[in-house]
């Protein structure tokens, strides 16, 4: 049998940390993931929310790197869950059990200039993409996300 999911998508929103009363890990987080096809109506692409736990030190790893919008691929496997609800009700849940959270992107640099160390002992501001330096301009990032 085989149960092998692999997904890459960006985080709907920051990681979400608890401890269990045995005092284990577990980290969840919602991924936004674009299906490579449109839609036949609007010529749209669909997105999927996909709900991803993490445990022991994988999730002590998300909570502390990875941020609502970052782009995250994730390896693991599908978990269908049942419980019954206040109701009385029968509920049903799929997610999937992360074995692996990886960066899919660059690191970008969150402030205005990096802290560089000078020979002497001294530290001095830098802009990370000086464009009289390296022949390469910043691009300017509003920061707003598509969700």
């Amino acid at each position: 049998m085989l149960n092998q999911v692999v997904l890459m998508g960006r985080l709907t929103r920051d990681p979400e940390l608890r401890k269990t009363p045995a005092g284990i890990s577990v980290v969840s987080l919602t991924l936004a993931v674009d299906r490579d096809f449109s839609s036949r109506e609007g010529g749209e692409k669909q997105t999927d929310f996909i709900d991803v736990v993490a445990w022991r030190q994988t999730a002590e790893f998300v909570s502390k790197y990875f941020f609502k919008g970052q782009l995250a691929a994730v390896t693991g496997r599908l978990q269908i869950r049942e419980w019954t609800d206040k109701e009385g009700g029968k509920r049903r849940t799929a997610e999937v059990v992360a074995d692996n959270v990886y960066f899919a992107e660059g690191k970008k640099s969150r402030d205005d200039g990096a802290a560089v160390y000078q020979s002497g002992g001294s530290f001095s501001q830098q802009t990370p993409f000086d464009s009289d330096s390296s022949g390469f301009a910043e691009l300017d990032d509003d920061g707003d996300l598509p969700f």
